[in-house]
Parts: C-alpha cells; sequence; structure tokens
C-alpha cells in the first residue's frame, strides 16, 4: 500500500532537470590608481572652490583641519561608528536649518560632555530669523544627544572663494 502511495508522489514531483554547462571566462579589468574621492574636478578657471574643497583629502592634518574633533578614534576608545554616524546626521540637520547660508563646512567639537558646532553664514538671514535658528538648534540638539550644545557662529558678506577652478 505505501509502495503505491509513494510512486504517485514521485510522479506529482516535477523532474529536475540539469543545468546546462555554461563556460566559466574571467573577467579582469584595468587596475585604476588613481583616487577621485573628495575632490573637485578642474574645470575651465570658472569653478570658485573654498580653501577646503581646493585640497585633497591627503592634505587633512597638513594643509587643512579636520571638521570633526573628538577622542573616539583613539586605540581603545569605544563609539568611533557612532560618533561618525552622529556627525553625518548634525551635518545634515544643519544644512536643513540653515538653508543656502553656511558659507564653509561645519565644524564640529567635542568637549567632554559639551558639543560645540562651529559655523560660518553668509548674511542672507535677518537677525531674529537666525537667533531663532540658534535657539531652536541648540534646544532640539540638547533635548536629543542630552547634552549641552552651543554654536558658534560667525557671519561673512559672501562665500569665501579661495581660488577658481
Amino acid at each position: 500500500m505505501a509502495a503505491p502511495a509513494a510512486a504517485r508522489a514521485l510522479r506529482a514531483v516535477p523532474r529536475i532537470r540539469a543545468v546546462p554547462e555554461a563556460p566559466r571566462h574571467l573577467h579582469t579589468t584595468p587596475a585604476c590608481l588613481k583616487t577621485r574621492a573628495a575632490r573637485v574636478r578642474v574645470g575651465k578657471g570658472d569653478k570658485p572652490v573654498t580653501y577646503e574643497q581646493a585640497h585633497a583629502p591627503h592634505y587633512i592634518a597638513h594643509r587643512k583641519g579636520w571638521l570633526s574633533l573628538h577622542t573616539g578614534n583613539l586605540a581603545g576608545e569605544p563609539g568611533a561608528a557612532e560618533r561618525a554616524v552622529e556627525d553625518a546626521f548634525l551635518r545634515r540637520f544643519f544644512y536643513g536649518t540653515f538653508p543656502g547660508v553656511l558659507a564653509d563646512e561645519v565644524v564640529l567639537k567635542r568637549r567632554a560632555n559639551l558639543l560645540v558646532v562651529c559655523l560660518v553664514l553668509v548674511r542672507g538671514l535677518p537677525p531674529a530669523k537666525l537667533y531663532f535658528l540658534v535657539g531652536y538648534a541648540e534646544t532640539l540638539l540638547a533635548h536629543f544627544y542630552k547634552c549641552p550644545v552651543r554654536l558658534e557662529l560667525q557671519t561673512v558678506p559672501a562665500k569665501a572663494v579661495y581660488k577658481y577652478l
């Protein structure tokens, strides 16, 4: 009785076909030894760039400074990945909070429990709106990170152009 049931089950299972043999090839590409990340492409000489953009990333700590100052990257310190994610969030937050008026990159400094954010802004907002946005950002970030947040602002009449590429 079990044999006919097993035969019927085998007939119900679809036949498995063998995969046709395909030739295997090795695909190679020539080595690209140029690093192109975080570089501004040279154009016709009409593209204004700032000091930070003009220098390549390998000049950090030689010609330009770090944009995030903290002790998380020292040997044995936990939380380096969390600080990198926080830095990315803070930069996006400030680009959205101060739309079109950031003249240079956001510099983040962590001192013990204090978060200091340094911003260079173009004078494009009325002072009342600027003070409101500063208070809004400090209060909101203090609640998010549960630590005191201080904004250090500097205003300039226009974006500083280091050179044209």
